[in-house]
């Protein structure tokens, strides 16, 4: 008999936390272009009350499988995504890089952009997901913590290697093994989101900032600092400075990171915890450094010539996007031929050519060079191996920690 596993709902501030990064946070822009994006409404926030927690709960797995696959004779896959994270034509009525799958396979893409928000997306398809129900898609795109919750959950298909012989090939090195899912027996990686240093270089009088200690200690930068709204970007960029890795935050180590930020608070060197409202501060200098996330800084490199950023010598972290196939999706094999067909060269420069997010492929330079060669140079969105060996992914919490960091973090930054 299958069992319903049931997450614990979350705290206030997991939920306070979740409202701003749907507003202004990471949540909100980082997976689409600022230009593209400013102008656009701020998602809905109805329905949070009844979300489930952020960490992986000790709850019972569902282990409901899979059921039959029936690629062969329904030629069509259903993927869902977030807005703007794709490939869009000019006219902005088609994907190309969908269509010419389409052309190739004869497999039909029905894509839908119906993710918001990864809790909100949770809500939608758990029910049916503990059931051992076909939620209607056969391609899901989520960021690590919430991929580790679903697998640790029993509700995501393994993937067959046999159809991901690109995939296999091409993952770049630095996504290949996250603790989440060992080996990638269940996921493949769709973009890679970097946090960084960004600063104004005229704020700063021509001054290099490059890193959190300076972010925290520099005297010519108190008033002029921000760093993030997101818990896992900020706090994790402050262990690496510390010398200790996100990926093995202990209780101690975090409260230690919560204690060198409080410090900044108190002598007024932080001047706020911000989510993508830092964009036009820093543009206008009224924030000379900050962390950022890097798909807007290429942006804003486009509009200022004024902002730099560095990757600090004692490493970034990076979240990531990933590919999942759920349970009782009726198109598995159609889906890993998709995901296989994303990670092709010259397909996945397509994406990162409009997107400007960490492209996982490897082998992808050339290409992208034919498109733009300024893009094909930006460490940014092709990074390279010493920067890629630099790169730290904050661990999955369990449902206790969550909402026990979440609280200690929401204390900091006044939320």
């Amino acid at each position: 008999m299958e069992h319903t596993a049931q997450p614990e709902p979350l705290s206030a501030a997991e939920l306070a936390a979740m409202r701003r990064s749907m507003t202004n946070g990471r949540m909100a822009l980082t997976r689409r272009s600022l230009m593209r994006a400013s102008g656009a409404g701020v998602l809905a926030l109805g329905g949070l009350g009844t979300l489930s927690a952020c960490g992986i709960p000790p709850a019972g797995r569902t282990d409901a499988g899979s059921s039959d696959d029936h690629s062969r004779e329904e030629k069509r896959v259903a993927f869902s995504n977030w807005t703007e994270y794709i490939d869009v034509s000019e006219d902005e009525k088609h994907h190309p890089t969908l269509e010419a799958f389409t052309k190739r396979t004869g497999i039909r893409v029905k894509y839908t952009e119906d993710i918001n928000d990864n809790d909100e997306f949770f809500g939608k398809v758990q029910a049916q997901l503990a059931a051992g129900q076909d939620t209607g898609r056969d391609l899901i795109c989520l960021t690590d913590w919430m991929c580790a919750r679903m697998i640790s959950l029993g509700w995501i298909q393994p993937l067959d290697p046999a159809n991901l012989p690109h995939a296999y090939t091409n993952l770049s090195q630095q996504f290949r093994n996250p603790d989440w899912d060992p080996g990638r027996a269940h996921s493949y990686t769709w973009q890679g989101v970097p946090t960084v240093i960004a600063y104004n270089k005229k704020a700063t009088g021509g001054r290099k900032v490059d890193s959190v200690e300076q972010l925290l200690d520099d005297p010519k930068l108190k008033g002029k600092v921000a760093f993030l709204s997101e818990m896992r970007d900020t706090i994790g960029m402050v262990l690496l400075d510390m010398d200790e890795r996100p990926e093995d935050v202990t209780a101690d180590t975090f409260d230690a990171a919560v204690a060198r930020l409080q410090r900044g608070v108190d002598k007024k060197q932080i001047r706020r915890f911000t989510g993508n409202d830092y964009l036009n501060d820093l543009s206008k200098g009224d924030l000379a450094a900050c962390l950022a996330w890097a798909g807007d800084v290429v942006q804003l490199q486009n509009d200022n010539s004024d902002i730099e950023y560095v990757i600090p010598e004692k490493g970034y972290t990076t979240a990531a996007d990933n590919l999942m196939v759920p349970n009782k999706a009726r198109h598995k094999e159609n889906a890993e031929r998709l995901i296989d067909y994303f990670y092709e060269p010259k397909v996945a420069a397509q994406i990162a050519a409009y997107i400007n997010y960490v492209c996982p492929v490897d082998g992808v330079r050339e290409e992208l060079a034919k498109i733009d060669k300024k893009l094909a140079e930006n460490k940014l969105i092709l990074p390279d191996e010493e920067m890629a060996s630099k790169s730290h992914n904050f661990r999955a919490l369990n449902a206790k920690e969550s909402k026990e960091y979440a609280q200690k973090f929401a204390d900091l930054t006044g939320a």
